[in-house]
């Protein structure tokens, strides 16, 4: 594929002296230690708010946005298989990114120009100032899959990949998440883009917000149509926060298999549970919910292997939206690299009444208390995928479905909820005659009664086995039950561990 402002073209005009269009002629030495340094020289500088949009950006509503283009013979920056897009201003993101391409070292700055984009003659667009600047970038395919990886709005980033289709976000930091004090949400203030020689997209960012800054780089790897981010962090804090959130992710779950909800689609949800794999070695899924109230649950542990929000249901058939295609959402696996120490994985789950708002966010919060003066640096990698990437011969949760306590036509009367619980693997297809199978099932604050657990019936052609588990839960008030279940054989575990709140069911259901 030819265009008429290709990288290499770009190059060999600024190695001559003249100026390709949209690059300033501002050139600095560049490397990622000097967005480090300059992070931690503003901490000690107070903070400086981005300067107010233009009040014509008012009227670049969602429809108004979605009507601007880009010009493809415009791509500031290609590497290999990909070209960098850039969007205008608009209300939903209105605060300017700087954006800089980088080459060899060396930084120069990328000037906004109108001209880069399409729009109708009628468009607010158009009214936009001429300097109004960038609100951020994608990444494009060059042979027209579309785009691979956005970064617009606040500090979120996220990918399609590996089936195409959008879903949860990623984001640099999450900063007193449902906290005593106010949640603060810090903004790419600058950013710096590079093909490394690899061909690879890589990107440099300086984060900023009143209490914090943080330099952030990231080295994107694609295979076939799956990505994996390598993230380096160094974040520098100006004052104290209650609860510090690092890696964490956001994402929706409106309701699921679990029991229906006020909509003709059978299940809605960007991901369906959150999977860990402890230090330890154990893995954990629990299932996501919609619950009454906001809900914050701790799993602590000590150097995690992993965690991630997972989409795990791919069936068409518990849809059956052919706009949202849910079962195509991606998934984001958080793989620690190094060291984490002490500290727990969070999840906070949100109420919500429709699919619009992101009510599911996880994230991990050292044990180290952030202080003025103090900084984190991490590393780790995203594998936006469709499960948990890690290898394991342990069977999986595949659902999990709740109703009403007691045996059909005898307990009319009983408190709790029945829970059932779907475990599948490829190793409890030989064990389907087994009489050691054991379900262990504990409830911390409940009572556990009526356990069963037995294999399902086996298909033609299967290569796996399902399992379920079921049982009834009687919290032992009005505060929720915490439960574990896990199948095991002679004390080894054949399953992920499945671990829930379990809250007593409401009168009248």
């Amino acid at each position: 594929m030819t265009t008429t402002f290709d990288r290499r073209a770009a190059l060999a005009l600024l190695a001559s002296g003249a100026l390709a269009p949209g690059l300033a002629s501002a050139a600095a030495p560049f490397s990622f230690d000097r967005v480090k340094a300059r992070a931690k020289a503003l901490t000690a500088k107070p903070y400086v708010p981005p300067p107010a949009p233009p009040v014509e950006v008012q009227a670049m509503d969602y429809d108004a946005a979605q009507g601007v283009g880009f010009y493809r013979e415009k791509i500031p920056l290609w590497g290999g298989d990909w070209g960098i897009e850039l969007f205008p201003l608009s209300r939903g993101v209105s605060k300017a990114v700087a954006i800089n391409l980088v080459e060899k070292g060396v930084s120069r700055p990328l000037t906004y120009d109108p001209a880069m984009f399409s729009s109708r003659e009628d468009s607010p667009f158009r009214a936009l100032p001429a300097n109004a600047g960038f609100a951020g970038f994608r990444a494009m395919s060059r042979d027209d899959r579309g785009e691979w990886l956005v970064f617009h709005g606040a500090s979120y980033f996220r990918s399609p990949a590996p089936f195409g289709q959008y879903g949860l976000s990623a984001r640099a930091i999450a900063a007193d998440t449902y906290a005593v004090q106010p949640e603060e949400f810090p903004d790419w203030r600058e950013v710096w883009l590079e093909k490394d020689a690899q061909g690879r997209l890589v990107i440099h960012a300086l984060m900023e917000s009143p209490g914090m800054v943080g330099a952030y780089r990231f080295v994107n790897d694609r295979n076939g149509l799956a990505l994996t981010q390598t993230v380096e962090a160094s974040v520098h804090f100006r004052r104290a926060f209650d609860q510090m959130g690092v890696a964490p992710l956001t994402s929706m779950f409106w309701f699921g298999e679990d029991r229906g909800g006020p909509d003709w689609r059978p299940e809605i949800h960007d991901s369906d549970g959150l999977a860990m794999w402890t230090g330890s070695g154990e893995r954990i899924w629990r299932p996501l919910s919609n619950p009454a109230r906001v809900v914050t649950s701790t799993f602590s542990d000590e150097n995690p292997k992993g965690f991630g929000l997972i989409q795990r249901d791919r069936d068409f058939e518990h849809y059956h939206d052919d706009q949202a295609r849910s079962e195509r959402r991606p998934s984001v696996w958080v793989e620690p690299i190094g060291k984490w120490g002490r500290g727990t994985v969070r999840l906070v789950e949100i109420p919500t009444d429709n699919e619009t708002n992101d009510n599911i966010v996880a994230f991990w919060t050292p044990e180290a208390p952030v202080r003025a003066g103090s900084k984190i640096n991490l590393a780790y990698r995203l594998h936006w995928t469709g499960d948990t990437p890690a290898p394991s011969n342990l069977a999986r949760v595949v659902a999990t479905r709740t109703g009403r306590p007691g045996e059909p036509g005898k307990d009319g009367e009983a408190t709790g909820r029945k829970i059932a619980v779907e475990f599948r693997g490829e190793n409890l297809l030989a064990l389907r005659t087994a009489i050691d199978i054991q379900a262990d099932v504990t409830a911390r604050g409940g009572q556990i009664r009526l356990l069963s657990h037995y294999p399902a019936d086996r298909r033609e052609a299967e290569t796996d086995a399902l399992w379920r588990v079921v049982f009834d839960v009687a919290p032992d008030g009005a505060e929720p039950a915490d439960v574990r279940v896990v199948l095991r054989q002679n004390g080894r575990a054949l399953s992920e561990t499945w671990t829930a709140l379990v809250f007593p069911l409401p009168a009248g259901n």
